[in-house]
């Protein structure tokens, strides 16, 4: 008995010192393969980003970046066209007749009642939902259309507009459920110099909006106009993702326009259709997202039934495409 504890200690003992061995190996040759790969580095810079580029977590995580730096550099230089896209379709509400300010009166008056600044409020809200909705978007519509593609081989058919379409709605309404917060926190700040001075919560950032407003309004209140919002976000990626590749592949088998012209003509065609389809929903989300309960503890709309509905009769039908020149040239760069 004694003699089978001993050999088994024995064993044991000479495992450990085996893996110690290897292990100081391991670490003494790491400098050395340390060394040798910053060598390469240094020697091949190319090689070895296209090495780091081709991992493959890099790989998956690469049309999700692309697309949210994409959508935050449109969003900086977009943003005055967006608060006065937002100005517009606050305008006259609950009047049929109330005011009919074009862009350019809207943006005087942004300017009049502070500074030039205060076209770019709510930016930090709007990079935010940049980095969350688009990157989100983009990278899911990659992702799906690389499924698709994959699936269509294997049947030895090629992707068509409907591939393309059921992609850009399912990646659309997916992103804007996850966005939905900071949208909301970007018309609060946004519409908060339409109050009077008394009333307005001046927020500091986004970050404050969605503190404050999820403390004063409970955390569902960051989900308010959810609804139209993701119907928004499918048909907005109907018209620029799915028209956008039609439009591309048309234009490269009909015509002989060069790369850069092509993507400037599918970008113009993708993002009218993107505005057409989706103005009635972005209208309707704003009212929805600005409205607070007033002192009864009543909002003017229940929901986005209720909105369409209430726009629709006191104010026209033609109320939901107001500023739809506006509309389209924020939308147009984001296609």
């Amino acid at each position: 008995m004694s003699n089978t504890i001993d050999r088994t200690l024995d064993a044991a003992k000479e495992r450990t010192n085996a893996a110690l061995s290897k292990t100081k190996e391991t670490v003494s040759a790491a400098p050395e393969a340390i060394k040798t790969a910053s060598q390469q580095a240094l020697n091949d810079p190319k090689a070895a980003k296209n090495s780091f580029l081709q991992t493959p977590w890099m790989a998956a995580a690469l049309p999700f970046i692309n697309g949210g730096l994409a959508g935050m550099t449109a969003t900086t230089v977009i943003q005055p066209i967006d608060m006065v896209k937002v100005r517009l379709q606050l305008a006259g509400e609950g009047a049929k007749t109330g005011p009919r300010p074009s862009p350019l009166q809207v943006t005087r008056e942004i300017i009049a009642s502070g500074k030039v600044r205060d076209l770019y409020t709510g930016l930090s809200a709007g990079l935010l939902r940049q980095a969350v909705y688009t990157t989100a978007r983009l990278g899911f519509f990659d992702t799906f259309m690389q499924a698709l593609t994959t699936r269509a081989k294997a049947n030895g058919n090629s992707i068509g507009f409907k591939e393309r379409a059921a992609a850009g709605l399912s990646a659309g309404g997916l992103a804007a459920m996850i966005g939905n917060p900071a949208d909301l926190a970007l018309i609060r700040m946004q519409s908060d110099g339409l109050k009077p001075a008394a009333e307005r919560a001046n927020y500091k950032s986004v970050i404050d909006a969605l503190l404050r407003i999820s403390r004063s309004e409970g955390i569902y209140a960051l989900w308010a106009g959810a609804y139209p919002t993701v119907v928004r976000a499918m048909a907005l990626n109907f018209g620029q993702l799915a028209f956008f590749s039609e439009a591309k592949t048309q234009l490269k088998k009909r015509t002989e326009l060069g790369a850069r012209t092509q993507t400037f003509g599918a970008s113009a065609v993708a993002g009218f259709f993107a505005s057409f389809f989706s103005l009635p929903f972005d209208f309707v989300k704003t009212r929805l997202q600005k409205q607070t309960r007033g002192k009864d503890g009543v909002v003017p709309y229940r929901g986005m039934v209720d909105c369409f509905a209430k726009v629709a009769r006191e104010e026209g039908v033609l109320r939901f495409y107001r500023g739809f020149g506006t509309y389209y040239v924020r939308i147009a760069p984001h296609a």
